[in-house]
């Protein structure tokens, strides 16, 4: 009875034994298992774009174990805990080692500490030179194994490892070292990040390399003693000599991102990081040598999906010389011409014009408002296709006074325009650019042009592009693309089928180049962030060949446009519908007909001697046009407004210029020197 008494007593204490250690384990103080990480924006392929710093400027990036090499894995837990997927959190056999080898050799020699100890121990922030601290660990290691399972453990260890300076995290130790994500390592690579975290501050490779040099042989070598990699192994490759810094593409919008949603940790965009790259590459190109305080801006999207693919706001982020950080993609500036297509394709629908229809270039004026066009220069009647080309100011002008500003400004609407007007009800100027715009918003009209006429909602986020409104016919849609991409491309880009706009914004503040093929849309602005002009600057010459450039950068060749849709009306000018061969505007009818109106030379006016002639200027009339000097006909059959009349001598002349309805204005000019009396 006495030995069956003694065994019991042996059960119930080892019972009583286990049930406080449980207890003693089940009320251990846990720390926060789930640390900050730093905010990341990745591109539609998971690419890093950009991460934020936590606290103190730490970048500390999560790692997950099926998100590292597996060959790492294998290095790590053969070098820091073979037992790992066999102990529960203290690998006693390990720490019996240990202790032994430290009392034998009179110094340590091996640690006893497993990777769930070390994951403790960094969550913990602790050291581990004190008895009571590697206790702690323990007990924390303990209650971690019973929370956790492996590879959640492995997670907290990926995360937390300090890899020397203010990087956390085998994420953004790989990043940081090897300028890659930790999916492909090479041996010696995972050695030194076995390495590292063991002293991550003596152990730099770029401030001690042979330091590092000398731990990742270290860890090299006791992976081919162990038959975990091949005696071959070569550690040829050096130590990184420098660190490289985490990337930084799509800045703005990481930091909108950011503001706008400040609890999510991972932002999935439907960017291209490869695009991104090499369009802010191309940026700071096109900055080269140009007027230090300009910046630029670009947007490259798929007008078919309404995807996002490249987003810039500046050439630089961090250049305060040229205001950097602001994002000029979502600034409000004059769109310049670039609404023209627009108003074109608003005219189509209207059935006001064609574009073989004639239209009037001359000199017009609503009340105070003259418009100009950019070189002062006018053309008399000129088809709509070629004014459109032209980017011609007038008959534009013309073309919005007949559908009415209002309805332009509800069209941009319907686009998805969020156009921004300085004061007062909309006016005729807006046709030119009198009102502000995003470059954003710009792509997203061109989109809705690309898109047969119907609007897309361009957006970052991954998302079935759902219907749009129709903002003008697809009919309409197509004349407007296929006389835009009719226009040059400038000097040195590649023909094709890239159908495009510049603008200019009054004063040279704003230079402006939208353009589409069947895919995508682009669009490039430049300029100076604070508004002021930019002298000589022009959207077909700064900003244009930059499009072009994307454009080279997104495909190898345009894709061209489909066939027009069976409704479109294609006549020569003789075959259309009277009412379209010429542009008289919906009240002609009612408004009485006015004679030609000869508005340079004023009458009575003065004019230097010259052997070149003498400039004319008409208003109104219809042409064709017939001039008389001195009651000698000397021009006949002229449609344009701007004439030419050659040498009539000195003295006094008589001018008379006659329309095509015999309508006719007279002035009396005096050529040289003035007569003495």
């Amino acid at each position: 009875m006495r030995p069956l008494f003694a065994i019991w007593v042996c059960v119930l204490l080892g019972a009583g034994l286990r049930d406080g250690f449980d207890d003693w384990i089940d009320a251990t103080e846990m720390p926060v298992i789930a640390v900050d990480t730093s905010v990341e924006v990745r591109d539609r392929n998971g690419t890093l774009l950009r991460a934020f710093p936590v606290e103190e400027g730490l970048f500390r990036l999560g790692a997950r174990p099926d998100q590292v090499d597996p060959r790492f894995l294998e290095m790590l837990i053969a070098y820091e805990d073979k037992r790992f997927y066999r102990h529960n959190g203290v690998d006693l056999l390990a720490g019996l080692r240990a202790a032994w080898q430290a009392v034998w050799n009179q110094t340590i020699v091996s640690g006893g500490s497993t990777l769930t100890m070390q994951a403790a121990r960094l969550l913990e922030n602790s050291g581990t030179g004190d008895v009571a601290g590697k206790l702690r660990q323990m007990r924390l290691a303990w209650a971690l194994e019973r929370r956790l399972d492996k590879d959640e453990i492995l997670s907290v260890y990926l995360t937390n490892a300090p890899y020397g300076g203010n990087i956390e995290g085998l994420r953004a130790a790989t990043l940081t070292w090897f300028g890659k994500e930790p999916w492909r390592l090479t041996a010696a690579q995972a050695a030194l990040l076995i390495a590292l975290p063991q002293a991550p501050e003596k152990r730099r490779p770029d401030r001690f390399p042979d330091t590092a040099d000398a731990a990742r042989q270290h860890v090299i070598d006791r992976m081919i003693a162990r038959g975990v990699v091949p005696e071959a192994t070569s550690l040829a490759e050096p130590v990184p000599a420098r660190r490289r810094t985490l990337p930084m593409l799509a800045p703005h919008l990481a930091d909108r991102l950011r503001y706008d949603d400040d609890l999510t940790r991972t932002h999935q965009l439907t960017l291209d990081a490869t695009l991104q790259a090499a369009v802010q590459a191309l940026a700071s190109k096109a900055l080269h040598g140009r007027d230090p305080q300009m910046s630029i801006a670009v947007i490259v999207a798929d007008h078919q999906s309404g995807e996002i693919l490249a987003s810039l706001g500046s050439a630089n982020y961090t250049a305060s010389q040229n205001n950097g950080f602001v994002d000029m993609s979502r600034a409000y500036r004059s769109p310049g011409s670039t609404l023209k297509p627009l108003v074109y394709g608003m005219g189509f629908d209207q059935g006001l014009i064609h574009p073989k229809t004639l239209i009037d270039d001359r000199p017009v004026a609503f009340g105070t408002y003259a418009p100009q066009n950019f070189d002062g220069r006018f053309r008399g009647q000129i088809a709509v296709e070629d004014a459109l080309k032209q980017s011609l100011n007038i008959p534009v002008v013309l073309l919005t006074e007949d559908l009415g500003p209002a309805q332009l400004l509800a069209k941009l609407t319907v686009a998805g325009v969020d156009a921004r007007r300085p004061g007062g009800s909309p006016g005729l100027a807006m046709a030119l650019g009198g009102l502000g715009v995003t470059l954003h918003d710009l792509v997203t009209l061109y989109a809705g042009l690309a898109n047969a006429g119907q609007s897309v909602r361009l957006s970052y986020h991954p998302s079935g592009q759902a219907g749009g409104r129709q903002v003008i016919s697809r009919s309409a849609a197509w004349q407007v693309s296929h006389i835009l991409s009719n226009i040059p491309p400038p000097a040195g880009a590649a023909q094709g089928h890239l159908a495009y706009k510049t603008g200019t914004s009054y004063g040279h503040r704003d230079a402006w180049a939208i353009g589409y093929d069947a895919k995508h849309v682009v669009g490039v602005w430049m300029g100076r962030p604070d508004g002021t002009p930019v002298p000589g600057a022009f959207g077909g010459d700064l900003a244009a060949p930059v499009l072009f450039d994307v454009f080279r950068l997104i495909k190898p060749e345009l894709e061209a446009f489909p066939p027009p849709p069976p409704e479109t009306l294609l006549l020569s000018q003789a075959a259309l519908p009277a009412p379209l061969r010429v542009f008289q505007g919906r009240n002609a009818i009612f408004q009485e007909a006015q004679g030609p109106e000869l508005v340079f030379p004023p009458n009575g006016a003065r004019i230097g001697q010259s052997g070149d002639g003498v400039t004319l200027k008409l208003r109104h009339g219809v042409p064709p046009f017939s001039v008389l000097a001195n009651d000698r006909l000397v021009l006949q059959g002229q449609y344009a407004r701007e004439l030419h009349l050659p040498d009539i001598g000195i003295g006094a002349s008589s001018i008379s210029v006659l329309d095509a309805e015999g309508h006719a204005d007279r002035v009396q000019i005096w050529i040289g020197a003035p007569q003495l009396h």
